[in-house]
């Protein structure tokens, strides 16, 4: 396909189609010849976009146009009211991985009370910290241990684990917290960090028996 082959008019008509076929087709397209008369609408869209499948292709498609094209949109659309637009784009900002974006990161968004943006923010985070912020991205993240769901938890200790050595010891500190659920999940994520192999799911299991007995999960 080449650039002449898609009309501009009609990839946006077909982004905004009832038929997420049609949208999922259009997104392939303006991805595939990238234009940027496109990424405006590109990233409107990921704010309002109803189904997985074309968000993630909306999320390729502005990923095969220039970072300096897109980056500074994405960075724009972190201050949407609408909470599905912060979190697709911290999600595509974590697949552009550019560096620049990191200042756009903000403890805001790290502890957004929408779990799927601070879920988006803290895998953003993770791809786009430099080194020298690596100890203070792990201590505001340890603020949220304890919060939401198992697949919160989960994120959030895939994030923390990805950290490596600046970890432990937040995570040594949580595990003092007074909230048993605060506890468990820093315990769990030490058993993970330390056994990567043995699975969430068991991690969190032993956490919460060590919890429940009064440990803290330290070393040993």
């Amino acid at each position: 396909m080449t650039r002449s082959e898609v009309d501009p008019t009609r990839a946006l008509r077909g982004l905004a189609s009832g038929d997420p076929s049609v949208r999922l087709r259009a997104a392939l397209a303006v991805g595939t010849t990238p234009d940027p008369a496109f990424v405006d609408p590109l990233v409107a869209r990921c704010g309002t976009e109803p189904d997985f499948s074309v968000r993630e292709m909306l999320t390729w498609a502005l990923t095969r146009h220039p970072p300096e094209a897109t980056v500074p949109r994405l960075v724009a659309a972190l201050g949407s009211t609408r909470a599905q637009a912060r979190s697709q784009a911290l999600h595509t900002l974590s697949k552009i991985g550019d560096r620049r974006a990191w200042p756009a990161i903000t403890r805001a968004l790290l502890t957004d009370p929408d779990d799927e943006v601070a879920r988006s923010a803290w895998r953003a985070a993770v791809a786009l910290v430099p080194d020298d912020a690596e100890s203070g991205l792990a201590e505001v993240l340890a603020t949220q241990l304890g919060r939401g769901d198992r697949a919160t938890w989960l994120s959030l200790s895939r994030a923390l684990s990805a950290l490596g050595e600046v970890v432990p010891p937040v995570l040594q500190a949580a595990g003092a917290h007074p909230d048993p659920r605060v506890r468990a999940h820093a315990v769990a994520t030490q058993r993970l960090l330390r056994d990567p192999d043995a699975g969430f799911e068991f991690s969190l299991g032993e956490a919460t028996r060590i919890v429940a007995l009064g440990g803290t999960g330290g070393p040993g």
